[in-house]
């Protein structure tokens, strides 16, 4: 037998790619050529699947060999092609009887020692897997809990290639992968714990509820990193769909810890202000890797000392902060990942930024607008919410208050206004209320009158027209009404504004 062809799979971004491997060996110089737009990593899988089959105790066919991963117009990258590769070799060379492996995937990196090595996005690849048809698949041992993660699909843990050909050949039966057990959990950060800022807690408990972008604006230790630290605890549980997604990108980006279950806990990502806009956005060489925007779908982004970051990077955020997604595009092909992200931004009025607020500052007015000067009013009109956080006073900070919520408190408000949003905006397809758009939230002109207002004096874009009544419906479903009010409407505005008091 001279063909042989087995099922292994890739990753295009955030999506699991199915690839038939091929392999054809035919008299003539000895040599292994690869085809079917590989990169680097899979032309250097030639010596890395020759030392792994000749140290697993097989002889190199001395023949013309040619593999070919189709469909040939999808760029493949990585290394989890090794396994299907020696396979399908040892089955065109006629050593290897592959009966055993229809509808199986393959995936896998190998060690010169014929082991078996971890890679990155198994789970994505097990669920192209399913969703073509096929009913098992073998993965490295360490991402065999994650590739269980998959409903309707046996996993199988392979250690080594002399395992894989013992299963094949003999029929030895390979150890059966199980979901992970490990919940995932994570300290539980108390609303009840920030003191004072009342007016900001409010403005926090409005973005959970809605899914709004918040702006916090205040000197040092007034608790903006609390705040935003806290938001995703008022957020519920990431639902299957939107676990699964989360999941795939942190196995794609390589942060998911072995035997390690879905994500539901919405992800809280907060680069340092140093951070790179590749590393912000994701990209990097050979495979485009997801940025910290994208760690942060469907939950929060942080960025703090937000004038501290480059202009660059922070000007890069417009699109995706706009379209939910990422486009990284390369010289011949481009890649797209979710990123559906809350952003809550946290600044210093000014450089100096002295404890006590604007009685210390020691920095001039042109300082102060030069610093705030670098945030773009683009980027800044995307932003819900705006509050500003005032310094805490020693009465304030040691008194005893039994009325402070907590974080299950204002959990539970913001998970009944999400559901009352959700099952009002059904018919569109959207959660939240930062998802509708202008036309399903017209109010009558008595509501909004002093939006008008302020649009025709240029104190207000259309933009920020349609972030106020986004926000105004969340008010509504706080309050439990059907309908926001006039009262509503301005509450919003003032929240634009950073009036809210």
């Amino acid at each position: 037998m001279s063909y042989a062809k087995v099922h292994a799979a890739g990753v295009s971004g955030v999506t699991g790619v199915l690839v038939d491997v091929e392999a054809d060996v035919a008299l003539g110089m000895p040599q292994l050529v690869v085809s079917g737009l590989p990169d680097a990593a899979l032309h250097e899988a030639r010596d890395r699947v020759r030392a792994a089959l000749v140290n697993a105790g097989e002889e190199w066919p001395q023949r013309r060999m040619t593999v070919n991963l189709r469909p040939a117009t999808v760029r493949k990258q990585g290394s989890s092609f090794d396994l299907g590769i020696a396979v399908a070799i040892l089955g065109g060379a006629g050593r290897l009887p592959l009966a055993a492996l229809d509808g199986v995937a393959l995936i896998g990196e190998l060690g010169l020692d014929g082991m078996i090595r971890p890679v990155r996005g198994v789970l994505p690849m097990v669920m192209a897997a399913a969703r073509a048809g096929l009913t098992q698949a073998i993965v490295p041992q360490a991402n065999a809990a994650e590739a269980a993660l998959v409903p309707g699909v046996r996993v199988k843990a392979a250690s080594s290639l002399n395992a894989v050909m013992s299963y094949v050949r003999d029929g030895v039966e390979l150890p059966a992968a199980l979901p992970a057990l490990t919940p995932d959990s994570r300290p539980q950060l108390d609303l009840a714990e920030v003191v004072g800022q009342e007016h900001a807690k409010v403005a926090l408990e409005v973005a959970a509820a809605g899914g709004h972008h918040l702006s916090l604006l205040g000197p040092p230790g007034a608790g903006k990193t609390m705040l935003a630290a806290r938001l995703p605890g008022l957020l519920p549980p990431l639902d299957d769909r939107a676990a699964l997604e989360v999941t795939s990108l942190y196995s794609i980006a390589g942060r998911l810890a072995p035997g390690a279950g879905l994500v539901r806990h919405p992800p809280f990502q907060a680069p340092h202000h140093t951070t790179s806009t590749a590393a912000l956005l994701g990209g990097g060489t050979g495979l485009a890797r997801p940025g910290a925007i994208s760690l942060a779908h469907r939950g929060v982004l942080f960025l703090d000392e937000l004038p501290e970051f480059s202009r660059t990077a922070l000007e890069a955020l417009r699109q995706p902060l706009e379209e939910g997604s990422v486009r990284i595009g390369r010289s011949k092909d481009f890649v797209s990942y979710p990123a559906r992200v809350q952003l809550v931004t946290a600044a210093n009025p000014c450089p100096c930024a002295r404890p006590g607020g604007d009685a210390f500052c020691e920095c001039s007015p042109t300082v102060r607008r030069r610093y705030l000067g670098r945030l773009s009013g683009p980027l800044m009109d995307r932003i819900d919410l705006h509050v500003e956080l005032f310094p805490v006073t020693s009465a304030r900070l040691f008194a005893v208050d039994d009325l402070v919520e907590t974080t299950e408190t204002v959990a539970r408000r913001v998970s009944a206004a999400r559901s009352a949003a959700a099952e009002r905006w059904r018919a569109y397809g959207w959660q939240v209320n930062a998802e509708a758009a202008r036309s399903a939230l017209r109010l009558p002109p008595s509501a909004t009158a002093d939006l008008r207002h302020r649009i025709d004096t240029g104190l207000l874009s259309a933009r920020g027209y349609l972030r106020v009544l986004r926000v105004a419906w969340t008010l509504c479903d706080l309050a439990g009404a059907d309908r926001p009010t006039r009262e509503d409407v301005a509450t919003a505005l003032a929240l634009r504004l950073g009036d809210l008091r």
